[in-house]
């Protein structure tokens, strides 16, 4: 343990002879250590962000969307077709085992009045099973129920948004707002949600029954038209199947023959958004790769430094060896003064990347997350940068002639 501390005290001394060299040197390992911690911050942030969205709109989802339609021999795409009803989406409630729960969907813009405030938004006709399959709770006040649905009552949920541009600070549970002139008493208010996946505030929204929607907001095409159901399937293992039992069912139900195209599209929106998710971890990896390289550079530079080092003091190791310095203890002393470099540096750059991480969550608006194992294996790494590239300085220095080294100049 003495001859441990009295190695690192000579590593100091001979480090704070150059004091410049030194912090130069560190430098690059301080540049390396904060770019690997501010990029894996970043890419843990974007990571998190996209699981939030992806609990945020829910699981093993499915969005069935009306098909397509022709006019003058040119195809219009998905959804220009009003193909799905109601009734649809209650059969395959009642009729594909796998499903947990089915909210079909009739929205439109509208304009929601309450005293002498306005405020324009998003209303969406649907179920209470929409609630249960998007996992958005009410804060306040209740939800509609089916007993709303079959009987198209004049009741609405309100977003967070809604809420706060229409009431303020007053409670809306209760009230009465006008939406399109019609009346809807205001049930309850739903828990905050945030934005989506590209950037829409999804509490600027108003929940009614959907049946409602149909006969008094919107008006449909034909009886019971719905614009998408989405579906919550009971496991991810299930989802193909799944899947496949509805398009059969729905087929059947549309009554399309065998060698007919499919009025409909389902989309696995699980699927696409883990994909997003998954490409966020490999950017995480990519980035922390990107600014490991700073890190080597680094690791290069103190191997330069510390074979400057040997050479300038030749005459010194010489005189050591000459003394009855043993051969592993130089190669000691100028490993103890590379990991020295390399460890200061580490230590500055931790400091440095969870600063420039708090600026760019502060400055940019991007979410970034610290997590202690980026530190350590930050940290580690310039550790393990100033073992590897001050070994070779230091076996040189412990090879030297003596007699040699002595002459010297």
């Amino acid at each position: 343990m003495t001859k441990l501390l009295w190695t690192v005290r000579v590593a100091l001394k001979a480090l704070r002879a150059n004091k410049m060299r030194s912090i130069l040197t560190m430098l690059g390992v301080i540049i390396g250590v904060g770019s690997v911690i501010a990029m894996l911050a970043v890419g843990t942030g974007a990571s998190q962000r996209i699981a939030k969205q992806i609990e945020s709109i829910g699981s093993n989802l499915l969005i069935i969307m009306p098909g397509s339609t022709t006019s003058g021999g040119v195809r219009m795409g998905a959804g220009t077709q009003p193909t799905l009803t109601l009734g649809d989406a209650n059969a395959i409630k009642n009729e594909v085992p796998s499903v947990v729960y089915v909210g079909p969907s009739l929205s439109g813009v509208v304009q929601v009045v309450y005293g002498h405030t306005n405020w324009s938004t998003g209303a969406q006709g649907t179920t209470p099973d929409m609630l249960a399959l998007r996992l958005w709770p009410v804060a306040s006040g209740r939800a509609f129920t089916e007993q709303d649905v079959r009987s198209a009552t004049k009741v609405c949920l309100l977003g967070q948004t809604v809420a706060a541009n229409l009431f303020g600070s007053e409670d809306p549970v209760g009230q009465v707002v006008r939406i399109k002139n019609i009346p809807f008493k205001v049930l309850g208010v739903l828990a905050p949600k945030g934005q989506s996946a590209v950037g829409q505030d999804q509490d600027d929204v108003v929940y009614i029954p959907v049946t409602t929607a149909q006969k008094r907001v919107f008006g449909t095409t034909f009886p019971g038209m719905v614009r998408i159901i989405m579906v919550e399937v009971r496991s991810l293992e299930e989802m193909d199947a799944a899947q496949n039992d509805i398009t059969a069912l729905l087929r059947q139900r549309h009554h399309l023959g065998r060698n007919q195209e499919s009025d409909f599209s389902i989309r696995n929106l699980t699927q696409f958004m883990e994909a997003a998710e998954q490409s966020a971890r490999v950017m995480t990896i990519l980035l922390g790769a990107i600014a490991s390289v700073s890190l080597l550079v680094g690791g290069i530079g103190i191997m330069n430094i510390m074979l400057v080092s040997v050479t300038e003091r030749t005459r010194e190791i010489g005189i050591r060896m000459a003394v009855g310095a043993k051969t592993r203890a130089i190669r000691a002393q100028f490993l103890a003064e590379a990991m020295t470099l390399s460890m200061s540096g580490g230590v500055l750059g931790v400091i440095t990347g969870l600063a420039v991480s708090k600026a760019i969550s502060a400055l940019a608006g991007w979410s970034t997350v610290i997590s202690l194992p980026s530190v350590v294996l930050a940290f580690g790494f310039s550790a393990v940068v100033g073992i590897f590239f001050g070994y070779y300085p230091a076996y040189k220095a412990s090879r030297l002639d003596p007699i040699l080294a002595l002459r010297y100049e």
